[in-house]
């Protein structure tokens, strides 16, 4: 239910956004606004309100909505409302309209992640996991447990506060193809060490990339939150507080270990017995705990020792002064858009792959897991949606709102309209695009939720 309404409220709030754009831009214009519509089919809602009579409807179906302004093209228009019609307006105006819907969106993305900086939000901190064996990330130098300081590119060097603004850096420098400088801290010492991700631009624009070259978030540590009377953990000796920091099969086959490393160890261990080492109050103790197997759903076996573990990982709060996050929720607008214009092209053209493209499952998805995390989250993926709308009604594909603006920027430069034949033509080409792209997000969103088909 949480996920339900936090989809259906998204989707409401971003089309009466975009509309609302589209609406406000044709009033400032004098064209007449005939109705504002949220979403498609039966009307639940209806009211008309001003001087025009504009006709409000809240429709049945929550998946889209319009504008309709006076137009010869859709109707006869009595003389004395002509100069009103959209199709009467200069190309300079009929753009403004266009692009205001589009425009809106990608504002209200500015000012949700500017509220998100104002309010504050606890994100990861900069801790770098370990990187596998052979990893362009272990070849650079980098260790588990090294903090991010800052980045250096070029010339510019930034501080990096979380997780996620040091992956958007990170992520922006592969699709460049440039060389990044990383100053880490780690025991009290600073380093700086070097990411080449020149000749990675054609991979970058994956979700796992970084991941692939080895760069990973430090997992939350196995701090032991709660043992249980009588089970291996408490007959072994371990207590509330104690830190895990390696595990192994004995002394000399410890392997430094994190929360999700030492479920793995009890899980590939198979009941043998597991020699932890653990910080408590300063001091370094073995311990020798003998796993105990639990039946779980359909019988399948679990080695468990009977403890509770923390598993959450340090966060930093970040919370910006108005100016100061006014400033960075334009900057993450701009950045964000850039990142998305560019991964759709590199899909267009074949260097991205189309996997990347997320259909009405995945944001549903994403909206409830949002939403039950928080205000913040929530208001976090509201701008990431809006943003997209915004960038995806940008695109000069015909029948999206940039389709439209490439024919008044041909109108404008050439001062002769584009055919009304050959727009029919475009706008069915327009339809094909979209349709494909719809139908690949959506076999996305089922490959993600069952499983790839074979």
């Amino acid at each position: 239910m949480l996920t339900l309404l936090a989809f259906v409220f998204a989707l409401a709030l971003l089309i009466a956004v975009h509309e609302a754009g589209h609406y406000l831009a044709a009033v400032a214009c004098n064209v007449r606004v005939l109705r504002f519509s949220i979403g498609f089919g039966r009307p639940l809602l209806r009211l008309r309100v001003g001087r025009d009579a504009t006709e409000w409807v809240l429709a049945a179906i929550p998946l889209g909505g319009f504008v309709r302004m006076l137009d010869e093209r859709e109707a006869p228009v009595p003389p004395q409302q002509l100069h009103r019609a959209f199709n009467r307006q200069g190309p300079w105006k009929r753009a403004a309209v266009v692009a205001a819907g589009p425009a809106a969106n990608l504002l209200l993305a500015a000012a949700l992640f500017s509220a998100v900086q104002m309010i504050g939000v606890r994100l990861p901190v900069p801790l770098l996991g370990a990187p596998p064996a052979g990893s362009a990330a272990a070849a650079a130098g980098v260790l588990a447990g090294q903090r991010v300081l800052a980045t250096r590119i070029g010339r510019s060097t930034r501080p990096v506060q979380s997780w996620s603004q040091l992956q958007l850096r990170l992520q922006q420098a592969a699709l460049d193809g440039r060389r990044v400088g990383l100053l880490v801290e780690q025991g009290g010492r600073q380093r700086e060490l070097t990411l080449d991700f020149r000749g990675d631009a054609l991979r970058a624009s994956r979700a796992d990339f970084l991941r692939s070259f080895g760069l990973r978030l430090q997992g939350a540590p196995a701090r032991i939150l709660r043992v249980l009377d009588g089970q291996p953990a408490a007959r072994a000796g371990l207590q509330a507080g104690d830190l895990v920091v390696a595990a192994g099969a004995g002394p000399q086959a410890l392997r430094p270990v994190d929360a999700q490393g030492l479920l793995q160890a009890l899980a590939s261990g198979d009941g043998r017995p597991l020699v932890l080492r653990v910080l408590r109050a300063g001091r370094s103790v073995d311990l020798l705990v003998r796993p105990r197997m639990q039946r779980g759903p359909g019988g399948r076996a679990h080695w468990r020792i009977g403890a509770l573990l923390d598993g959450s990982v340090p966060t930093v709060l970040v919370r910006r002064p108005a100016l100061a996050a006014m400033r960075e929720g334009v900057r993450s607008t701009w950045q964000l858009s850039v990142l998305s214009v560019r991964t759709l092209g590199r899909m267009l053209v074949g260097r991205a792959s189309l996997d990347e493209l997320s259909g009405p499952v995945t944001i549903a998805d994403y909206a409830g897991r949002s939403a039950a995390l928080g205000l913040t989250a929530y208001l976090n993926f509201l701008a990431v949606v809006s943003l997209s709308l915004g960038v995806l009604n940008l695109l000069p594909i015909p029948v999206l709102d940039g389709g439209h603006l490439l024919y008044y920027a041909f109108e404008i430069l050439t001062r002769r309209a584009v055919p009304q034949r050959l727009q029919q033509v475009l706008q069915q080409g327009g339809l094909v695009l979209i349709a494909l792209m719809i139908a690949i997000a959506l076999y996305n969103d089922i490959v993600r939720v069952f499983g790839s088909f074979h």
